[in-house]
């Protein structure tokens, strides 16, 4: 039986539920675990009639460990059908290939904007059902052979993804999670390790509702009351990103740290100019940080650049990481800071 443009029940594995509508950000929705007889709605490669992959593709015995939420930064249609969805996939593995010379898509699973799913990466799907071994992505670098990769269709620096994407979404995440056995708090968005705005600002901001979705999913909690396990599954340990016309504590840490790093031109008066974008844009060369889908420097600091940044420092010896300290314990008001800084404290001292 044809479901629209070569999408065949074939190239389609059946299970799912349906959720209600409503915008992302309103409303209770359904969280029943009865989508996990067999998964969401995936449509697989031969599904959607992929290219073969141009070699052989690296897989592991390991299985992975986090999920990695990107979006495709491409425009918001409004065509919500399978035919859209369809074509979707096939641009990316066209790009990814052609363009990028990869041998394959680089994600793992790909969600249209009308909430269809289907599967990247050839043998993702394959591997997902058996729950063992993974193979090898190529959506961010350091974290291909560790995280399964979700492409979210469509641009969400200023807007909300519709719901039927999120609905899908949550789901696939809760099935890779419960055959994987991946924790709900080892969701994470691109920018926690890169130097990238993806996955947008909205959906980056949506990430702590979406952990604790999928933790209701898979019964970790009771949904629409809040707990301490709630709060526990909307809480992973990030680095913030920052980026032109930003100012504050934050910056000016930053500043302080490429000091430190010896980018001895930096102004340290928490601004972040376009200047100060040239100059991370030259740390992150010599570091060779490049974003993953054009190559090139982003002048953005992010999940790639901090860790590079926040050396383990000693409070109170003299140099610039020191004072990037005191400015952000100015900041937050508080004298309880380890007599060492560590990757972790810095973390915590540059949350929100």
């Amino acid at each position: 039986m044809s479901v629209g443009h070569g999408v065949t029940r074939r190239g389609l594995l059946l299970g799912g539920l349906a959720v209600a509508g409503g915008s992302l950000m309103a409303g209770e929705l359904d969280l029943s675990p009865a989508w996990a007889v067999g998964g969401p709605p995936i449509v697989s490669c031969d599904g959607w009639g992929a290219r073969p992959a141009n070699g052989p593709l690296p897989v592991y015995a390991t299985s992975p460990v986090k999920i990695l939420v990107h979006h495709t930064a491409t425009p918001n249609v409004a065509d919500p059908g399978p035919g859209a969805a369809v074509a979707l996939a096939r641009s990316i593995q066209n790009f990814h290939m052609d363009v990028r010379r990869w041998p394959d898509t680089g994600q793992h699973f790909t969600v249209s904007r009308g909430g269809v799913v289907l599967e990247g990466r050839h043998h993702s799907l394959e591997f997902l059902r058996v729950g063992h071994r993974q193979v090898e992505g190529a959506h961010c670098t350091g974290q291909n052979v560790v995280a399964l990769g979700i492409e979210n269709e469509g641009t969400y620096s200023a807007t909300d993804p519709p719901q039927k994407l999120w609905a899908r979404l949550r789901e696939l995440c809760a099935y890779l999670c419960s055959r994987y056995g991946i924790a709900p708090t080892q969701i994470y968005g691109h920018r926690d390790f890169k130097d990238t705005a993806c996955p947008g600002d909205r959906l980056y901001g949506a990430l702590p509702r979406l952990r604790s979705e999928v933790a209701a999913l898979l019964g970790q909690k009771k949904a629409g009351k809040a707990s301490v396990a709630e709060a526990g599954a909307a809480t992973a340990a990030t680095w913030p990103l920052l980026r032109i016309a930003d100012r504050g504590e934050r910056v000016l840490a930053a500043q302080y740290l490429l000091r430190d790093a010896g980018v001895a031109a930096v102004v340290p008066d928490g601004r972040f100019t376009r200047a100060l974008a040239d100059a991370v844009r030259g740390y992150q060369a010599q570091r060779g940080f490049r974003d993953d889908d054009t190559g090139q420097v982003t002048g953005m600091i992010g999940g790639e650049t901090w860790p590079a940044l926040a050396r383990p420092v000693r409070v109170g010896e003299d140099s610039d990481a020191a004072r990037a300290v005191e400015a952000l314990v100015r900041f937050r008001r508080t004298e309880s800071v380890p007599d060492v800084v560590t990757p972790a404290v810095w973390q915590h001292l540059l949350a929100p």
